[in-house]
């Protein structure tokens, strides 16, 4: 399937910040964790300037080989059903326990402790349709949550609470993940596919006032929106292998994972959009990636989400 991107105008409103919208086509999820050995062999290495290197080979053969890329270090299961979503927090003071949310296709929302590898906790409040979008906004206490019901939830999770706090219906049938941008300390600008096929509604949380509706110029036809990220832009790059569900940068931005259709998880460095790595667990296509925001760096993790039921978990490049 071709992929096609379509930069609308910057927005503005009253805090005074400028961005771009994004509209992408994208599908994908899954976790790996390696050995350090083998993660050092087999992936490449990192350049002085914060790039990386070619895969290295051994010389102990006649003809130099790399190491396979690792395995996962472990794999989450009993969530059902397939899973579309995945949201980590592990960035709390201690003595929190990091976890996992993971949204899956028949409307549960499992917290994983990642410390025994159990669901702690299963919350339903999408009637049992799926959920494709998770964001915690401020603290893990407070979700965001998306489902194929045509809500948007916020949850409250304090204390033990399992409460739906507050929605928003978007009237658009489609699967487009909603985007959250914070502008200011409690206030954030989210971005949802609107009502008409190719609009969309920009509002701002958690007051729900419209902030703007983002519409194609006259005579354009873009098609249902598949995908939206609010974001200032950098640059673009267009990938080879076509045909991805879902795209995660780390919170260092030295590297990138896209979930892709044919269940493989691609690693890119973020500077040069260099390919590093190819993982190849899944045997369905991968709905969603993403890293953890561990402030140690060696307990960083990348997990993704399949339709195969699974979530897979990974440790690759932590010392860089």
């Amino acid at each position: 399937m071709r992929r096609s991107i379509v930069w609308l105008a910057p927005l503005s409103h009253d805090v005074g910040v400028g961005m771009n919208a994004s509209l992408e086509f994208h599908c994908g999820i899954c976790i790996f964790e390696a050995d350090a050995k083998i993660t050092a062999e087999a992936l490449p290495k990192a350049d002085t300037d914060g790039g990386f290197n070619e895969i290295e080979g051994r010389q102990s053969a006649p003809c130099s080989m790399a190491l396979p890329p690792p395995d996962p270090q472990f794999v989450l299961r009993g969530t059902g059903a397939a899973v579309h979503a995945l949201h980590f927090s592990c960035g709390g003071q201690e003595p929190d326990v990091p976890v996992l949310f993971s949204g899956s296709e028949n409307g549960f929302i499992h917290v994983w402790n990642l410390e025994t590898h159990r669901a702690d906790t299963a919350l339903d409040g999408h009637g049992r349709k799926s959920v494709y979008r998770m964001e915690t906004m401020g603290s893990r206490n407070r979700l965001l949550s998306q489902g194929r019901d045509q809500r948007i939830c916020l949850w409250d999770l304090a204390e033990g609470r399992t409460s739906v706090t507050d929605s928003v219906f978007t009237e658009n049938v489609g699967f487009c993940r909603c985007s959250l941008l914070e502008v200011a300390e409690g206030r954030w600008l989210m971005a949802t596919a609107a009502r008409a096929l190719e609009e969309v509604q920009v509002l701002e949380l958690p007051s729900k006032t419209s902030v703007c509706t983002l519409k194609p110029e006259v005579g354009a036809k873009l098609g249902m929106p598949m995908c939206l990220k609010l974001w200032q832009v950098y640059k673009t790059h267009k990938l080879v292998n076509a045909g991805i569900s879902d795209i995660t940068i780390r919170p260092d931005k030295k590297i990138l994972a896209t979930a892709g259709w044919d269940h493989r998880i691609r690693i890119f460095g973020w500077r040069k959009l260099k390919p590093l790595a190819v993982l190849d667990y899944h045997t369905a296509t991968i709905h969603c990636v993403r890293f953890s925001d561990h402030k140690n760096p060696s307990g960083r993790l990348l997990a993704a989400g399949s339709k195969d039921h699974r979530i897979s978990i990974w440790s690759i490049y932590t010392q860089t």
